[in-house]
């Protein structure tokens, strides 16, 4: 039986690295990268890591890209299809709800992973944006932030919207330029007494200008109007 189980976590750790070795591999086949920022990202303890959400693709590209292993938070539907959920749980992510009601039990996870001193990736907007615009955001990463009192670190991702998974050949013909972008990491001001859900939008709004900060003005969406 302690056989059978130690050949199963290796066996998975065998399957999480060859995910991450194949990713990183198509990722350079399909796209060119530029990455600048890498010397800003904190090597160890506990880090909230929030970028714009463009593509499927930005979790795999954080994850290579980030240096230090992170966990993922994302949608519930993704986790319904069996390869897919093969693939965002080889690369450590758990599932959300999105919508109004608040998902706790996902609340409660990126406490513990954050207290436990790793990394956790947000997307602050809640979905992937197909106009490539920042909208606004969600305040479940403020909450989480302000809760653990934690570094934040942003990212821009640019370029990616041109890459059509349904069309790898397109992709491999034209190799879409791909930019991350990463930013200094920052804590969010103090607020007083308990924060309200208008105190949580508007730490929101301060967590979504520094991704805003990284992007060119066409993708600032939302927080072009909202800097004015």
């Amino acid at each position: 039986m302690e056989t059978q189980f130690h050949r199963s976590i290796l066996q998975r750790i065998y399957w999480i690295v060859a995910v991450k070795v194949i990713s990183r591999t198509l990722l350079s086949m399909f796209t060119r990268r530029r990455v600048t920022g890498k010397e800003n990202i904190p090597r160890h303890g506990s880090l909230l890591v929030i970028s714009n959400h463009l593509s499927f693709v930005d979790q795999f590209l954080i994850s290579v890209n980030l240096g230090r292993k992170a966990v993922f938070m994302a949608k519930k539907e993704l986790f319904r299809s069996r390869l897919l959920s093969f693939l965002v749980y080889s690369f450590g992510a758990f599932p959300v709800r999105r919508g109004g009601i608040l998902d706790r039990a996902a609340l409660q996870q990126a406490n513990q992973v954050l207290d436990s001193g790793q990394a956790l990736v947000m997307f602050p907007e809640g979905a992937r944006n197909r106009k490539a615009e920042l909208r606004r955001a969600y305040p479940g990463s403020a909450m989480i932030a302000l809760h653990n009192n934690v570094p934040i670190l942003p990212i821009g991702i640019t370029g990616l919207e041109y890459a059509d998974i349904k069309s790898p050949l397109w992709n491999l013909i034209h190799r879409p330029l791909v930019t991350v972008t990463i930013g200094r990491p920052f804590h969010l001001p103090p607020v007083e007494g308990k924060a309200t859900k208008k105190d949580l939008l508007r730490l929101g709004d301060h967590i979504m200008e520094h991704i805003a900060e990284l992007l060119p003005p066409k993708y600032q969406g939302y927080y072009a109007k909202h800097r004015e």
